[in-house]
C-alpha cells in the first residue's frame, strides 16, 4: 500500500498553479509617520516574491521516515524536488572554497584593477547590463560569453516564463531559438531598473541583491579568449567582421582596404589570425575607442564580483556538476534542466598550440591583462606559456 501512494505522488509532478516557496507573511501595521526610506522600503516590497530568500537543501524531518530505496519525491503543487539524499560534501566544499577565495582576493590590497575598491553605488548603470533578474524564484545570473551563457539564458526564461506559446510558458530551453535567447527584450537587467523603478531602482537592486541567489558561471581566461576567437572571426559574423575584423585586417594584417563583407574576405581566405586578435587586445587605441566587446572583456569588468557576494561560482571545467548542484540548490532541478552540450568546445589542452604563433612577450601582457580573473576564480598561472 504504501509502494502505491508513493507511485501516485509521483504521478502528480506537475500540477496546476504554482506555489510560492514560503507563504507570504503579513506586514506589520505601523502608526509611525513613514520617513524616506520606510516609503522607500514599502514600495520595494510591492516588487519581491514572498518567500524569496535563500533557498536550503535539506529534506524535512517528516520525511525520515519515507524508503531509504527512494531518492526523491514529488511534491504536488510545488516547483522543486524534496530531496531524501544530503548534496555531496565534496560539491558543498567546492563551492564554499570559491566563495571563500573571491572574498579573499577582493579583501587583498596586492591585488589591484580597475573598479576593485568601489562601492556598488558607484557603478554606472550600463555596466549592470549584465544581471538578469527572476523575481519569480529569487534568483539573480550574471552571464558572460562564451561560458555557456546561451543556454543559462535559456534557463532564465524558461524560469521567469518570458516566453509564451500560446498563453503557455515554454518549458523547453532548447527550443527557444537562439535569436530570442539572446534578445534584450527576452530577460529583465539591472539597467533596466532605472526606466521602471526611478529614484528608487538603486536601493532596490540593493535589496534583491541581499534576498535573492546570485550566481555566475566562469572558465579559464585564456580558453575563453580562444572560444571567443573562433566563434567570431572564424565564423561568419558580419557584424563583427565589420566592427572589428577590419580594424585589425587594416592595422596587423598589411590590408588598407579589406573586403567590403565577410562573404567576400572568406571568399579570398581573408581573415585576421588569432595573434592580430591578441594584438587588438593589447593596443592601447582599442580601449581608447571602445570598451571591450563583452565577449573578451574580463569577467571583474561584467559581473562586479568585490561588489556583489555571489553565492554560487559555476565554472565550465565542471558545468555539469555545478549545474545539477545549482538547479537543486534553487529547488527549480523538476521545472528545468540544463542542456549539455560538447559541440564545438574549446578545449584547455588546445593552449598550447593556439598561443604559438603569440610572442612570449605577448602572451605575458595579456596575462596581466586577464590576471585578475586568473586569481579571483582560481585559475592557475598558465606558466608553460609564459615562461618559454
Amino acid at each position: 500500500m504504501r509502494f502505491q501512494s508513493v507511485a501516485l505522488v509521483v504521478t502528480q509532478k506537475d500540477p496546476g498553479p504554482k506555489i510560492p516557496h514560503h507563504p507570504p507573511q503579513p506586514r506589520p501595521h505601523t502608526t509611525r509617520t513613514p520617513s524616506f526610506l520606510s516609503d522607500i522600503d514599502a514600495f520595494v516590497n510591492q516588487f519581491l516574491e514572498p518567500g524569496t530568500g535563500e533557498p536550503t537543501d535539506t529534506a524535512p524531518a517528516d520525511m525520515s521516515n519515507q524508503s531509504e530505496k527512494a531518492e526523491e519525491r514529488y511534491i504536488p503543487r510545488r516547483e522543486w524536488k524534496i530531496h531524501l539524499t544530503p548534496l555531496a560534501a565534496e560539491l558543498r566544499e567546492r563551492q564554499e572554497q570559491r566563495r571563500r577565495l573571491l572574498q579573499e582576493m577582493c579583501a587583498n590590497d596586492s591585488i589591484v584593477f580597475p573598479g576593485k575598491n568601489r562601492s556598488f553605488d558607484d557603478i554606472p548603470n550600463k555596466e549592470l547590463d549584465h544581471l538578469i533578474v527572476d523575481d519569480r524564484h529569487g534568483i539573480i545570473y550574471c552571464y558572460v560569453p562564451k561560458v555557456a551563457c546561451s543556454n543559462w539564458k535559456r534557463i532564465m526564461i524558461v524560469l521567469s516564463e518570458s516566453m509564451l506559446l500560446e498563453g503557455v510558458p515554454q518549458r523547453d530551453p532548447l527550443a527557444i531559438p537562439r535569436d530570442l535567447v539572446h534578445n534584450s527584450s527576452m530577460h529583465f537587467t539591472f539597467n533596466k531598473f532605472w526606466k521602471r523603478y526611478g529614484k528608487f531602482a538603486k536601493h532596490l537592486m540593493k535589496v534583491k541583491l541581499k534576498k535573492y541567489t546570485k550566481f555566475l558561471f566562469v572558465r579559464d581566461p585564456f580558453v575563453r579568449l580562444i572560444s571567443a576567437y573562433r566563434n567570431k572571426f572564424e565564423m561568419h559574423n558580419e557584424d563583427f567582421y565589420r566592427r572589428f575584423a577590419q580594424v585589425m585586417l587594416r592595422r596587423y594584417a598589411n590590408q588598407p582596404t579589406p573586403p567590403s563583407s565577410v562573404d567576400k574576405a572568406f571568399a579570398l581566405g581573408i581573415h585576421p589570425s588569432f595573434s592580430h586578435f591578441i594584438q587588438y587586445l593589447l593596443d592601447p587605441l582599442t580601449e581608447k575607442e571602445m570598451p571591450f566587446n563583452e565577449h573578451w572583456r574580463q569577467v571583474y569588468r561584467l559581473c562586479h564580483p568585490c561588489q556583489i557576494q555571489y553565492d554560487f561560482v559555476g565554472h565550465l571545467e565542471t558545468a555539469e556538476e555545478d549545474a545539477e548542484h545549482l538547479l537543486r540548490l534553487l529547488r527549480v532541478d523538476n521545472v528545468v534542466e540544463f542542456p549539455t552540450s560538447h559541440r564545438n568546445l574549446t578545449a584547455s589542452s588546445w593552449e598550447s598550440d593556439w598561443f604559438s604563433t603569440v610572442p612570449v612577450e605577448a602572451r605575458r601582457e595579456l596575462y596581466k591583462l586577464y590576471e585578475p580573473d586568473f586569481k579571483l576564480f582560481g585559475y592557475n598561472r598558465p606558466d608553460s606559456l609564459l615562461n618559454e
